[in-house]
């Protein structure tokens, strides 16, 4: 490796083991659920997934593990929605 890479590459690996450095505004992900794989989005601080339950509910579980995932990196708009505020609420009582 270039000796100029060395350094960038451990600057790298730092700022990995700092996520709270980066804020996700957009994402689309494929989710393998154990029902059948879902497509979930982030966009304007707006979490879509193409389930049954997203539709009726405001989440589910897809978009919610993916907000735990990444947390830190997350607007505290794209953290507030109704199922993972709800759970975050009930955590903490």
């Amino acid at each position: 490796m270039h000796s100029s890479m060395i350094g960038k590459v451990e600057k790298a690996m730092r700022y990995a083991h700092e996520p709270d450095r980066v804020k996700v505004g957009r994402l689309t992900a494929s989710f393998s659920g154990d029902n059948g794989t879902h497509t979930v989005s982030l966009d304007a601080d707006t979490w879509h997934c193409d389930c049954h339950l997203f539709e009726s509910a405001g989440g589910c579980s897809h978009t919610l593990a993916i907000q735990k995932m990444l947390d830190p990196m997350l607007s505290d708009a794209a953290k507030d929605t109704p199922l993972y505020g709800r759970s975050e609420a009930a955590a903490l009582a």
